[in-house]
């Protein structure tokens, strides 16, 4: 089974996603750190119900990998906006041979954090980048455990693609969560939270 993890909103750079994100939700995202394997860094929000959002964008101090960066950064360009929903699997092994466009586990660690994410080859995820990146944390340690509470409730993720139906179709067998509703249109997210200073909307 698939649990959603986190969300993630990419950024030409850190500061330009951090701006986005603050303003939007009226609260102060927390230091993250860098993500050495795919040259990228990110900040973080702590969520209720045990999620997080991270904000990540390419790091101009690292080197950049001889592979594609993962959640297809290289190629983003444009606006801070929502690009991933990151879904929590208990066994990856098992996820990726049911959904083998996943990509491969990728073993990652910063800090005593442990995890793996299933990373196309071209850093691309099926669906136009719209089916969920997988993840499987190692041990009990996670991100949301560590983050300062915000008082921020993700209560609707709208995601909508071209073929919003085959998607919801292909993963809705792995995952149930009454938040997450599917749309047919272009590509994008619509992100409803519960906060400190009311409703508000991220895409």
């Amino acid at each position: 089974m698939l649990e959603l993890d986190h969300l993630a909103i990419s950024a030409e750079t850190l500061e330009e996603g951090r701006a986005y994100a603050e303003a939007a939700l009226g609260v102060r995202l927390q230091p993250g750190g860098q993500h050495p394997h795919f040259g990228t860094h990110n900040v973080l929000l702590g969520l209720e119900d045990g999620l997080y959002l991270e904000v990540i964008a390419i790091d101009p101090t690292a080197p950049k990998p001889p592979y594609p960066r993962w959640f297809d950064l290289d190629r983003f360009a444009g606006t801070p906006r929502i690009t991933n929903w990151i879904c929590r699997a208990n066994n990856l092994t098992a996820a990726v041979a049911s959904y083998p466009g996943a990509g491969r586990p990728v073993a990652l660690e910063r800090g005593d954090l442990r995890w793996q994410m299933a990373v196309p080859d071209t850093g691309i995820l099926p669906y136009d980048g719209m089916f969920p990146p997988l993840i499987e944390w190692s041990g009990t340690a996670h991100p949301a455990q560590r983050l300062t509470a915000s008082g921020c409730r993700l209560t609707r993720l709208m995601i909508r693609h071209p073929r919003a139906a085959d998607l919801q179709s292909e993963i809705s067998a792995e995952l149930a969560d009454d938040r997450i509703a599917f749309e047919q249109g272009p590509c994008g997210f619509n992100a409803e939270f519960a906060t400190p200073a009311g409703p508000r909307v991220l895409e």
